[in-house]
């Protein structure tokens, strides 16, 4: 394993008292001199990058280096990078330990991604990562915890890495039965539709409740991250903050071409 690392922040989206971000610090030990923690107060998963910008951010200092913030991974981040350790920031942001998987199309709604991302606009490197599972009850945290260090010191010692976060995803099985540690493509068609359900509180007014209904049986493309999890293995994805499609350049620009010769 390589040299330690000075000073890492560790965040997530499902709230500074998560299961996942005790197992996260387990893993940071393991890495790095110094471990900061600057996570949201509440569960704020599916908020992806989304900042506040309509209310006062608050931070309530719970303990040594550790600290909630009111507000969205992002606003972690931001409050991190540019408050808290302006003086000398991370050498690394992780975030997770998310409870369940961060792959295909709920990547775009992830707060653990959109910590890792927002890490990247403030010029700190930054890894997210999730641990699927299959049952509420059945969470396998040994998983991440035995292969995170070594899969985030990996990362690491790539070259050219600026500019992209990692996503790591470990399968919902324990450690030993782990087939393998993969690259993975982003999948795509496991949101199917959102459920509105409406409800009518104690004074007779109407809320709703938003949720996405999800289905991975038709991923079946080899090499995405639902593919290497359902194998059993460790899914490793980069990623960036820009969302580039470039297979419809050509055609897109003989379409737009025309508009300006027909005037």
């Amino acid at each position: 394993m390589g040299r330690p690392l000075k000073r890492v922040l560790l965040t997530n989206d499902d709230g500074v008292r998560a299961p996942g971000l005790e197992v996260l610090e387990r893993i940071a030990n393991t890495l790095a001199e110094e471990v900061w923690i600057v996570a949201p107060e509440r569960d704020q998963s599916g908020t992806a990058h989304s900042i506040t910008l309509h209310e006062p951010i608050r931070v309530h200092q719970l303990g040594a280096r550790r600290y909630a913030v009111e507000g969205t991974p992002s606003d972690a981040v931001i409050m991190a990078c540019k408050q808290l350790m302006h003086d000398r920031l991370p050498d690394l942001v992780l975030s997770g330990v998310n409870r369940g998987a961060n792959v295909a199309d709920s990547v775009a709604y992830s707060g653990t991604l959109g910590a890792a991302t927002t890490a990247l606009i403030m010029g700190v490197p930054a890894i997210a990562l999730s641990q699927s599972f299959t049952s509420g009850d059945d969470v396998h945290w040994e998983t991440a915890t035995h292969y995170g260090p070594e899969v985030i010191q990996a990362l690491l010692d790539l070259p050219d890495r600026d500019h992209v976060c990692f996503s790591i995803n470990f399968p919902p099985v324990p450690a030993d039965q782990v087939t393998g540690v993969r690259p993975a493509l982003q999948g795509r068609g496991s949101i199917r539709g959102v459920d509105l359900e409406e409800r009518t509180d104690t004074r007779g007014l109407t809320y709703y409740w938003f949720r996405f209904r999800h289905d991975y049986r038709d991923l079946k493309q080899p090499g995405t991250d639902v593919d290497v999890l359902r194998q059993g293995a460790v899914a490793v994805s980069p990623l960036r903050l820009e969302r580039d499609h470039t297979a419809i350049w050509d055609a897109l620009s003989r379409r737009l071409e025309r508009i300006h010769e027909g005037r």
